[in-house]
């Protein structure tokens, strides 16, 4: 099949690219640097002539709900349209679990309003929402570490490898559209405790605190919120093989 990767120079694209190209696919870029300008819509419609599938894991970062749903809802019109133009037969999104559970998140506010396009646009769709990334850890430790120490959320979650989302958006673009599925890792994790092993397997001294403080994320987060359903796909990877791997 030809499928065409919206994102997919980004950390989960590439490996949406790479999963691919495995199973034997013609595996296409939609980018700035591959001369498609999601925001306009320039360079969509020769992208997706005899584009058989669009696996969709573009992302937007902002501290704005308008601008967020202004974004994500600007770059997914923009290719919808081009992909009705084009007879594309599968529109694949990655979101987000508990995307329509939590509120006040910009980005998945942004995530929200991306989804409701999706199921109205005509294009046939499978949304693969997924838990987050085992990379949040050391990314969260990155955004709140002021010195020697790090104020970190203390979320209940259930991290999934990104490899193994790229596998599921991988088969999902290749096979008939299957409305919403959830995919998470193996099992839940504390985030705090997450990040406490990232840092003692690079060897480094943080002080990590516990607090909603962050800007992060607030007290509204507590509890199982961001935890999937019991209809869920659990991937193998756990965070520790994950650890491990970046270690190595």
């Amino acid at each position: 099949m030809r499928i065409v990767v919206a994102g997919g120079t980004g950390m989960v694209g590439r490996l949406v690219v790479s999963a691919l190209g495995r199973r034997g696919h013609d595996a296409k870029v939609l980018s700035r640097s591959h001369g498609v300008d999601l925001s306009s819509g320039a360079g969509l419609d020769v992208a997706l002539e005899g584009v058989d599938a669009v696996i969709d894991v573009t992302n937007a970062r902002t501290t704005s709900p308008d601008e967020a749903r202004r974004l994500f809802g600007g770059l997914t019109t923009n290719l919808l349209a081009a992909e009705r133009r084009a007879g594309v037969k599968h529109h694949v999104l990655l979101s987000i679990v508990g995307v329509d559970r939590l509120t006040g998140s910009p980005h998945y506010e942004g995530k929200r309003a991306q989804e409701a396009l999706v199921k109205a646009g005509g294009v046939p769709w499978t949304i693969q929402r997924a838990t987050q990334f085992h990379e949040f850890a050391p990314q969260t430790l990155s955004w709140t570490r002021k010195g020697g120490t790090a104020m970190i959320p203390p979320l209940l979650l259930q991290p999934v490898a990104a490899s193994d989302v790229a596998d599921a958006l991988a088969g999902l673009g290749a096979g008939a559209p299957q409305g919403a599925l959830d995919l998470a890792g193996p099992g839940p994790e504390d985030l705090v405790d997450m990040v406490r092993r990232y840092i003692v397997a690079r060897g480094e001294s943080v002080t990590l605190i516990p607090s909603w403080r962050s800007g992060l994320f607030g007290v509204e987060s507590a509890g199982e919120w961001f935890l999937p359903g019991p209809g869920a796909t659990l991937a193998p990877t756990t965070f520790q093989d994950w650890l491990a791997q970046q270690i190595a």
